[in-house]
């Protein structure tokens, strides 16, 4: 999707020159396919080759995809997740990044979305 987002769209051979270590024509043509039957991708022809495009927009992408994540990894849980990530990037994390994610966590308590 990201190679998607970023050209507007691409054939199968474009997807797989811009991806760092990617897997066989097949693989990606199929993979292409499945996100086309789950609403994600569209494709029209140009010639012989099909030339896919993102069927949604780039924060519907995402927020299913962290929805995915938090199902198969943290069991549905927010806070597992996050623990997770604070765990990872603890030395990372600046005084004013740390301050911004508790303000977001504030800002949730109270009924906001946060972004």
């Amino acid at each position: 999707m990201d190679v998607l987002f970023q050209r507007g769209e691409a054939s199968v051979a474009e997807v797989i020159e811009h991806l760092p270590d990617p897997p066989g024509y097949s693989a990606v043509r199929a993979l292409l396919r499945l996100m086309e039957q789950k609403g994600y991708v569209t494709h029209h022809e140009q010639g012989a080759k099909y030339i896919y495009r993102p069927a949604i927009a780039p924060e519907s992408a995402r927020k299913s995809a962290v929805v995915r994540l938090l199902e198969t990894f943290f069991h549905g849980s927010a806070e597992h997740a996050v623990a997770a990530l604070l765990d990872h990037s603890a030395a990372e994390l600046s005084d004013e990044q740390a301050a911004r994610l508790v303000a977001l966590i504030e800002q949730h308590r109270q009924g906001g979305s946060g972004s």
